[in-house]
């Protein structure tokens, strides 16, 4: 009885952590009207060929890109992450530019580079100045298993992005 109860202590002190292991939706809000008031930079395929992405920045990110200004103070960046369509065989359908043809809206990520973090949020919990929050297409919180510091800390040398050089080719246009 001792070691379920000490079982069940744990699991209840872990799974906030595990919920929100990719992010921090207390302090990386999600910008309502973004499609609307952001940028469309790209349009690609993820890294895991597994889903599509459309990238949206806003004016202080492509502002400070285009002078050439990295963690720049203000600048958000959104991520919508589609499930593609896929063939018989279940695999991916590629359209005539190689990036996959859309089925459905999975998740919107969002990155918020902020020089004045509230002290609550700790810096292991960020990339440099950049906080991250998965969410729901309709803006509700989104459970995350994925770790997003852990995957973008090596990329420091580019801002911490994956989409480094696309958003730096698009604001040189």
């Amino acid at each position: 009885m001792k070691n379920l109860l000490k079982a069940a202590v744990v699991a209840f002190a872990i799974a906030p952590v595990c919920v929100s292991a990719g992010g921090d939706p207390d302090h990386v809000k999600f910008p309502a009207d973004y499609a609307k008031t952001f940028t469309q930079y790209a349009t690609i395929n993820r890294g895991n060929q597994t889903q599509v992405a459309k990238l949206y920045a806003n004016d202080a990110a492509i502002a400070g890109y285009k002078q050439g200004n990295q963690d720049n103070s203000g600048a958000v960046i959104v991520m919508e992450i589609y499930t593609p369509k896929k063939d018989a065989e279940g695999k991916p359908i590629p359209g005539s530019d190689g990036v996959f043809e859309i089925d459905s809206l999975a998740a919107v990520g969002v990155m918020e580079n902020r020089s004045d973090w509230d002290a609550a949020f700790s810096k292991e919990s960020r990339t440099g100045n950049w906080g991250f929050a998965l969410y729901n297409p309709d803006g509700s919180v989104k459970s995350n298993e994925l770790n997003c510091v852990q995957c973008h800390t090596p990329l420091q040398s580019q801002d911490y992005l994956f989409t480094y050089q696309k958003l730096v080719d698009f604001v040189k246009k």
